[in-house]
């Protein structure tokens, strides 16, 4: 560890206190671009094939730009990315091929293999890993294997095809460091992993976004040859919102210039704008057409030509310089020995920051984990574009057809985005979504606590959040409904910023303007619920999709086949969550204006009616506690009022676990006439509390809790969950019991049967047309909300309340010790077994054994119910990305004698470090929640 305060660590507070733009430039830049709605222009709607791969290196995009490990500037003008050609392709590698959604057997997915293996908060030290086949692409081949399987099959992967048999791939290393805001090193080193050698072009390449066809400017962009010594090439950038940038490149390398315009002659037979246009170096390397670059050595595009041989097991190094600064070679150089060494320092202050987030008692592999894990998280971020009112207009939508209009997004015209966000992956979800967003921000606060913030105030804010108070759900729909989780993640951020600024003796004015503006904005989103979602008033909500896509019978977005409504139990436990949460941020609030109080009781009452009206006295068949079953299900009411019991067993199910928070008692003292007014409607309406826990129940340490399971429900839940052949798996929760796999559940009606019947791996359902599976599958999601269930109960119960865990193997566990246990299966995922193995790589030796495969590390969707092995989207680092906290969170705990103890050590990490001092773990502790 260093001597002095850590670097990346100093940059980190400029860039959040001082508003120095370390931040400026990231790996921004999107991973996919075609097949998106923004892009989609089509009277169908139908994204994937208006805009197909195919088309992408011909055709200009609208709304943003693609790239294989490229970066840019905040505002998307000027990118950079690498481009390859084995001498093999038909096209050389520009972006990362994949299918489309009706071309895959189980939805849209990537079939390339790459790697973020590392990344720092403010991106001074980035390394990505793309592994390149030496012939020729099998594009064909695994387009037709994968749309001749049924959903009953496994989907034809890249490593299936044979390309990679005897090693004859390119392993290719991209990492970038920063010298300076807009000084960027760029090292790229091309591993020849055959046995013969072999060729390949490499094409560092900058390009312009075009904005200049539907925006004035008063001068276009350029790109031009520079002046350079012998033996070095160079670009310099010139854009009216940037400063002039210069790539340096090492060697005399050819250029090739072309410009970022549409190819219409290839792709519609109508005549270019241009002479030169998207697809030109593409076709001047692959197909030879030396006029299909400038001459003139400039454009809005350019690539470096590095044609290289890589001897077997040999390795080749490119320099290349992008930066606002212009060397002359002889007093300054931009590639000389000191390039190294800058890129030493800047690895050596990576390593030293994640040493300070990462607790003594983390294995080495946990390391490796819990490091790519965030390198995920950050190398997902995404510059997003998308003015839904001018994307409207362009497509002919104006107010007047407001009413037969079905084009999407109609009703957000008010949307404007132009913004870095955290993405849930950047090829197949390069959109963000709602409710994956505040898991993101839970798992970024780890090494940014600014930018995770800054997030959520995002999605808050005037450009994002309807005038009507709804939270916008994804470009695909935003008016599709995701769980309300925003004032979870605002006071988990709160906390963390609040501490953070306390140890390093900061004023937490701003953090304090944050939590009540996130406050009053996220009011409007829970009035939106009650006026929308709460159809006759009863405390029992609907609330439709909430991003869970298949788990029910039915498509939850759509009307249902019987008439009538579903009740929901995942969406009333999440209206409870709100209702916890929102009473949480009140009462923090109540410490600096009175006026929250009632505000405080507000929602408390609200959640009482809800968690009441889950289980009413008696029995009813209207209701979702099922006492037989001892299970939460939804309810379908029929258009005759009548109503019947969903007996589906899932985390919908499960979910009212969740709905628990604990109030200290020192807490509650603070406020006695707010504390007053509770028992006040505690007594008024008593019988509210018969089936739940009751808040004026005293748990350790004089804990109240809020939950809306009493004990005897709680020990009936837990057993089911916690039954390997129900809901727990050796690598976590099952979204769907195991049950259901001998016993599927049948709806008929009419002519018609729905069935849920257990799934580990893929759905056999094409009911929303992607790939996700919420029918046995692990999500980490909902993992991690059970797991913050458990530690809140145990703070309240303590040690004295313990259930069997496994449910039938005669080993009794505390609620902390029940939450380690899921966590520690959860990591298992990743970490290698006693075989040496790593279960998210299932069957897949090469994968699991190959030295130069095995610790690259892939974040996916979900998670194998049986066997643990990664599915859906292959770099979901986004909430995935979570496993980096359980590794932190637990390893802290275990440090000491109890749980007790959240941010404040690490945290204590950073300040020691800032003071030069020896780091102390046995620091002050505090009674958090987590």
């Amino acid at each position: 560890m260093s001597s002095s305060i850590n670097g990346e660590l100093k940059r980190l507070t400029d860039a959040n206190i001082n508003n120095v733009p370390w931040k400026k430039w990231g790996p921004y830049l999107s991973e996919r671009q075609w097949g998106t709605v923004r892009e989609d222009y089509s009277e169908s709607q139908d994204a994937w094939n208006y805009f197909t791969h195919d088309q992408a290196r011909s055709r200009v995009y609208r709304w943003g730009e693609d790239g294989i490990a490229g970066i840019c500037e905040d505002g998307m003008y000027l990118c950079f990315a690498v481009a390859f050609w084995n001498t093999k392709d038909p096209i050389i590698k520009e972006r990362l091929f994949g299918l489309s959604n009706s071309e895959g057997n189980h939805g849209e997915d990537v079939k390339e293999y790459y790697y973020y293996l590392d990344n720092t908060p403010t991106h001074s030290y980035m390394k990505y890993l793309y592994k390149y086949p030496q012939n020729a692409y099998p594009y064909e081949d695994i387009v037709i294997k994968n749309r001749n399987r049924s959903r009953n099959e496994f989907e034809y992967e890249l490593i299936d095809t044979g390309i990679f048999d005897d090693n004859r791939y390119f392993d290719i290393f991209i990492e970038y460091a920063k010298q300076d805001c807009n000084d960027i090193l760029i090292k790229i080193t091309v591993c020849n992993r055959g046995a013969d050698p072999a060729p390949l072009h490499v094409l560092p390449t900058l390009w312009f976004r075009n904005i200049w066809q539907v925006s004035e400017l008063p001068t276009n962009p350029k790109l031009y040859k520079m002046r350079t010594p012998s033996g070095y090439s160079g670009v310099s950038a010139e854009h009216i919102n940037l400063n002039r940038m210069n790539l340096y490149c090492e060697e005399k390398v050819p250029l090739l210039f072309t410009e970022n315009e549409t190819n219409n002659q290839r792709l519609f037979g109508t005549p270019n704008l241009s002479p030169y246009v998207k697809d030109g170096i593409n076709d001047f390397i692959v197909a030879d057409k030396k006029d299909a670059v400038n001459p003139k050595q400039c454009g809005t595009k350019v690539s470096a030509n590095y044609s290289i041989m890589v001897d077997p097991g040999q390795e080749s190094v490119i320099r290349l310089r992008l930066t606002d600064k212009i060397f002359d070679f002889e007093n300054i150089h931009p590639l000389d020995a000191s390039f190294e060494d800058i890129f030493k320092e800047r690895k050596n202050e990576a390593d030293e920051f994640y040493d300070l987030i990462t607790p003594k008692k983390t294995t080495e592999d946990e390391r490796l984990v819990m490091r790519q894990a965030l390198a995920g998280m950050l190398w997902t971020k995404q510059c997003y574009i998308y003015d839904v009112d001018l994307w409207l207009k362009e497509h002919g939508f104006t107010p007047s057809a407001t009413l037969t209009s079905n084009i999407r997004n109609r009703k957000w015209s008010h949307m404007q985005a132009h913004d870095v966000i955290s993405m849930p992956d950047k090829w197949e979800y390069p959109w963000f979504a709602a409710w994956d967003l505040c898991f993101h921000c839970s798992a970024l606060s780890m090494v940014d606590g600014d930018f995770a913030q800054k997030q959520l105030q995002l999605m808050l804010s005037n450009a994002y959040l309807h005038p009507n108070g709804q939270i916008p759900a994804y470009e695909w729909n935003f008016d599709d409904v995701n769980p309300p989780v925003h004032p979870w993640a605002a006071m988990n951020i709160y906390r963390q910023r609040k501490y953070i600024k306390k140890i390093f003796g900061l004023d937490d004015s701003d953090t304090v303007a944050f939590l009540k503006q996130t406050f009053s904005h996220l009011l409007m989103g829970f009035t939106w619920w009650l006026n929308r979602k709460d159809r006759d008033g009863r405390n029992i909500f609907e609330g439709g999709f909430l991003g869970l896509d298949n788990i029910g019978v039915f498509d939850r977005s759509s009307p249902l086949p019987t008439g009538g409504c579903l009740e929901q139990a995942d969406a009333t436990a999440w209206m409870a969550i709100f209702c916890q949460e929102m009473l949480q941020i009140a009462l923090e609030l109540c410490l600096y204006d009175k006026m929250y109080e009632d505000f405080v009781l507000k929602f408390f009452q609200h959640f009482v009616w809800i968690a009441a009206a889950t289980d009413r006295i008696g029995e009813h068949e209207d209701e979702m506690w099922d006492e037989q079953d001892g299970f939460f299900y939804d309810i379908i009411r029929f258009p005759d009022g009548k109503a019947e019991r969903m007996k589906v067993r899932s985390i919908v199910g499960l979910l009212p676990l969740c709905a628990t928070s604990v109030i200290p008692a020192e807490v509650l003292e603070k406020y006695p006439d707010l504390l007053k007014k509770c028992r006040t409607f505690v007594n008024r309406y008593p019988d509210l509390f018969s089936e739940i826990t009751h808040p004026g129940k005293e748990g350790i340490q004089g804990r109240h809790m809020l939950s809306m399971l009493n004990d005897n429900k709680l020990r009936r839940v837990l057993a089911k969950m916690l039954d390997p052949d129900e809901f727990l798996s050796d690598y976590g929760i099952r979204s769907l019991s195991k049950y259901h796999r001998e016993h599927p559940f049948v709806f008929k009606s009419g002519n018609a049967n729905y069935n849920v019947s257990y799934l580990p791996a893929e759905s056999d359902t094409g009911m929303f047309g992607g790939n996700s599976n919420w029918r046995g599958p692990i999500w980490f999601p909902i993992n991690v909300m059970i797991i913050r269930s458990l530690m809140n109960m145990y703070k309240y119960y303590g040690n004295d309340f313990v259930v069997e865990c496994p449910t039938g193997s005669g080993k009794m566990m505390n609620l902390y010790e029940v939450a380690n246990e899921i966590a520690d299966r959860l990591k298992k995922i990743f970490l290698r077994n006693e075989k040496g193995e790593r279960p998210v790589f299932g069957c897949n030796k090469k994968f699991q054994n190959d030295p130069y495969w095995r610790d690259n590390i892939l974040f996916y969707e979900y998670f194998h119910g049986d066997n643990g092995a990664g599915l859906g989207a292959s770099h979901q680092t986004g909430w995935t990305g979570l496993v980096a906290k359980d590794i932190q969170f637990f390893n802290i705990l275990e440090e000491d004698s109890e749980p007790e103890i959240t941010e404040e050590k690490i945290y204590s990490r950073l300040n020691a470090l800032s003071k030069r001092k020896k780091v102390d773990l046995a620091g002050s502790r505090s009674k958090t929640t987590i």
